[in-house]
C-alpha cells in the first residue's frame, strides 16, 4: 500500500516565545541586509489566494474560509517570495526575513496564528514548503531545514529519529539544522536552489547536479525504486547533457519540472489530471513533456493540482478541482493546461504561484509597473 501523508504536530494554540538577546540581534543584523535570488529577482509585488482557509491558510480574516477566484491578501511589507504548505502559507519580504502563517512547526504541538519570524541568523534567500516540512536556501548555499521528516524530507535524519526526534526529541526535527553533505575531495556540497513536493524535496547543487529525499512511492524523485530516500542522492534521471534543469515542484505523489528552455514535464502518479498530459495518461518514471504550454519561467504543484506561470506572465493550471484551487470557479478535474482567469488578474502580471494542499497563493504586479 503507497502512502503519502505524515502526521502534522500543531494544534489550535499560540506561539509564545521570547528570543535571546543573540537571537535579536541577529534577527536586527538580517533585517539591514537585502537578498536576492533568481527564483524571485528584485520584484515585489502583490499576495492574491485562493482555494479553501479553514485554518486561515487564505490569510484573508477569520470570516473567509473559501474563495473560488484569486482574492486579495493585505500585508505590511513588500513580499518578493510565497510558498503555500499543506495548510499554512510563507511569505519572503525583500530584506530576507520569512513571516509564517499557521505554520505549526516552530514549537511542539503548538501553532501560531499571527506570523513569526523563523530565528535563522544568516540570510535566507530561498523558501519552500511541503505539507509539513520547511527549507531554506542560505546566501551561503546551505539548506535548513525543519518539520516532519517521516519520508525522508528533511534530508538530515536518519529514519530511526524521524518519528519523535529521539534523545534529542522533536527540537531534532522542528528547529531549523544544516544538511552537510560532503563533496568529493574536499569541502562540502554547497546549493543553488532548493524545491519543495508534499513529502519530498529537490535541491540544485551549484555543480549543477540535481539531489533528491523524501517520498517517492510513484517514483515522482524520478527515482528507479519506490523507497523513501532519507538522505540526498544525486538523481540519475535528471543527467542529461541536452538539457540543463532549472525548477522544481511536487505535491503529494507527483512532480513537475522546468529546462533552462522554457520547457515543462512532469512525472509520478497521474489521476486527475495533475500530471497535464491528457486524458488516458500513465504513471511515469522519468520527465515527460507536457505538450500546449507557452514559453514557461515557473512551475508548481499542490497536492493533486500543477500550474505554469509563462514567460509572457500568465498562469496555466491543471489537475483535481476539487476545493477550487484551478481558479476555473468549478469543480471539474483538468486533464490539460488551462489559462486561469479572474477579476483580480486583470491587468496583472503574474510573477509567480505556489499551491498547498487546498489553497493556492500567487504573486501578481499591476501591467504598468516597471520589472
Amino acid at each position: 500500500m503507497r502512502v503519502g501523508s505524515g502526521n502534522t504536530m500543531v494544534a489550535k494554540k499560540t506561539v509564545k516565545r521570547t528570543l535571546s538577546v543573540e537571537e535579536k540581534n541577529a534577527s536586527s543584523e538580517v533585517k539591514k541586509t537585502k537578498v536576492t535570488h533568481p527564483s524571485h529577482g528584485t520584484v515585489a509585488g502583490l499576495v492574491l489566494t485562493l482555494g479553501q482557509g479553514d485554518v486561515g491558510q487564505l490569510g484573508l480574516g477569520e470570516d473567509v474560509i473559501e474563495r473560488k477566484k484569486p482574492a486579495l491578501v493585505v500585508l505590511p511589507e513588500k513580499i518578493v517570495q510565497v510558498v503555500a504548505g499543506g495548510m499554512h502559507t510563507v511569505c519572503l519580504s525583500e530584506t530576507g526575513n520569512d513571516n509564517n502563517g499557521v505554520i505549526g512547526l516552530l514549537e511542539p504541538m503548538k501553532q501560531s496564528v499571527v506570523p513569526v519570524q523563523v530565528q535563522i541568523g544568516v540570510p535566507i534567500v530561498k523558501i519552500a514548503s511541503g505539507n509539513d516540512h520547511l527549507v531554506m536556501l542560505t546566501s551561503e548555499g546551505d539548506l535548513y531545514t525543519s518539520g516532519c521528516g517521516e519520508q525522508g524530507q528533511l534530508g538530515r535524519v536518519a529514519e530511526c529519529f524521524t518519528n519523535r526526534g529521539g534523545r534529542k526529541g522533536l527540537y531534532r526535527l522542528l528547529i531549523p539544522q544544516c544538511i552537510h553533505m560532503k563533496a568529493k575531495g574536499s569541502g562540502r556540497v554547497l546549493f543553488q536552489d532548493a524545491f519543495c513536493g508534499a513529502y519530498f524535496t529537490f535541491a540544485i547543487s551549484k555543480e549543477g547536479h540535481v539531489y533528491g529525499f523524501g517520498l517517492t512511492n510513484y517514483h515522482q524523485l524520478g527515482t528507479k525504486g519506490t523507497s523513501s530516500c532519507f538522505a540526498p542522492r544525486n538523481l540519475s534521471s535528471f543527467k542529461n547533457s541536452t538539457r540543463s534543469w532549472v525548477g522544481f515542484s511536487g505535491g503529494q505523489h507527483h512532480t513537475v519540472c522546468l529546462d533552462s528552455e522554457g520547457r515543462a514535464y512532469s512525472l509520478g502518479r497521474a489521476e486527475y489530471g495533475r500530471l497535464g498530459l491528457g486524458e488516458g495518461a500513465e504513471e511515469k518514471n522519468e520527465p515527460t513533456l507536457i505538450s500546449g504550454l507557452p514559453s514557461v519561467s515557473l512551475v508548481a504543484c499542490g497536492a493533486s493540482v500543477s500550474y505554469a506561470v509563462t514567460k509572457d506572465g500568465r498562469v496555466f493550471s491543471w489537475g483535481m478541482g476539487t476545493n477550487y484551487q484551478l481558479g476555473t470557479g468549478e469543480e471539474e478535474d483538468v486533464w490539460s493546461p488551462i489559462e486561469m482567469m479572474g477579476k483580480q488578474l486583470e491587468n496583472r502580471v503574474v510573477l509567480s504561484v505556489s499551491s498547498g494542499g487546498q489553497h493556492t497563493v500567487l504573486l501578481v504586479r499591476n501591467q504598468e509597473e516597471q520589472s
